[in-house]
């Protein structure tokens, strides 16, 4: 059973992986006030909640990746940035920087 629930996230998950966290919390929001309205038809309430069932799941399922990292950077005592999966570039670049810009500003 399990199988078949990823299979529908991921049959979900191109057209919800281009919306950003915020875009998939705000449609769900947008959802769950029409739904409550109670003025749709059966069928369109259907969709409706078809359509936030798979934008919670979407939801969760980032919410849990971006634990996932934190947990991972925690556990390596926090000496990987966040960026760094992202761009292997962001690595070790500014910190010499930084600390020149702490010292101007404490001076």
């Amino acid at each position: 059973m399990a199988k078949k629930e990823r299979k529908r996230t991921e049959d979900a998950a191109p057209e919800l992986a281009e919306r950003s966290f915020e875009d998939v919390l705000h449609r769900l929001e947008e959802i769950v006030e029409q739904l409550e309205g109670g003025e749709q038809a059966v069928e369109q309430s259907l969709a409706l909640f078809e359509e936030g069932v798979k934008l919670a799941r979407e939801g969760h399922r980032r919410l849990e990746a971006a634990e996932r990292r934190i947990t991972t950077l925690l556990e390596e005592g926090g000496e990987r940035p966040l960026a760094a999966e992202a761009d292997p570039a962001a690595e070790g670049g500014d910190d010499k920087d930084d600390d020149a810009d702490d010292e101007d500003t404490e001076g």
